[in-house]
């Protein structure tokens, strides 16, 4: 069997999340009727991890194994004709059988987009997330600094989800910049736990808004509390943007 590798981006507005639930529309569901309609083979296609209602992907990658003979570059066209436009594969490629897509992860980038204008945006409010009260730009930045690096980020992990081994993790990169009233954060590293990126931003904005201190930062890692953390931002500020193998 041939083992092809995808990249996908949707909007995930009007999905589940990424995985298969009953009775509900997924992305994984929807790439998989695709399939069978074009090969009519019964897939299971498995992707680097699962993202939640609302969370959207400019790079979210998967594998999935086929008897198909349709030629590789076909393979994203042969898709695409069978899905919503909210999801689109952006490219294939053949790889290796024992390529995995989430196994085989090495780390990811996500990034959260704030709308801090005084007034939402008609046009993407369900990909940004709006605070209209203004926020304090430098000491956010000055704040995220402090999430890089390895940290125990139990304290940044909500209840729920996949248990992992351990809540330690490494961010490589914490980055924050602002033009015109959109804040954008970006966070990559070599794992995130249930819905941690989204508490980091939260924690930031309470830091915006006054409520922590940045530098108490370094204290509310160390303590491995939630409840010294910040809320846990909406879903549809979120994107997965990068999956890195190397």
């Amino acid at each position: 069997m041939r083992n092809i590798k995808i990249i996908i981006e949707y909007d995930g507005k009007n999905f589940a999340g990424w995985q298969n639930q009953p009775g509900k529309v997924s992305v994984q569901g929807e790439i998989e009727r695709a399939l069978h309609e074009v090969t009519d083979e019964e897939i299971n296609v498995m992707a680097s991890g699962r993202t939640d209602a609302g969370v959207h992907a400019l790079g979210q990658v998967a594998n999935f194994h086929t008897n198909t003979n349709i030629e590789i570059h076909k393979i994203p066209y042969a898709i695409n004709s069978k899905l919503p436009k909210s999801i689109r594969v952006t490219s294939a490629e053949e790889v290796e059988e024992r390529f995995h897509a989430r196994y085989n992860c090495k780390g990811k980038t996500y990034r959260y987009i704030i709308n801090n204008h005084e007034f939402p945006s008609a046009l993407n409010r369900f990909r940004e997330f709006h605070i209209a009260q203004e926020l304090n730009v430098e000491e956010m930045k000055k704040a995220l600094q402090f999430f890089e690096g390895t940290h125990d980020f139990k304290g940044f992990k909500s209840s729920g989800g996949s248990e992992k081994k351990t809540t330690v993790r490494t961010l490589t990169k914490c980055e924050l910049k602002e033009e015109n009233k959109i804040i954008t954060v970006e966070l990559s590293g070599d794992g995130f736990l249930y819905n941690m990126v989204r508490i980091i931003v939260g924690t930031i904005v309470d830091v915006g808004l006054g409520k922590i201190k940045a530098d108490d930062i370094p204290d509310i890692i160390a303590s491995c509390d939630r409840t010294k953390a910040g809320k846990t931002l909406p879903p549809h500020g979120l994107y997965l943007v990068q999956v890195n193998y190397l």
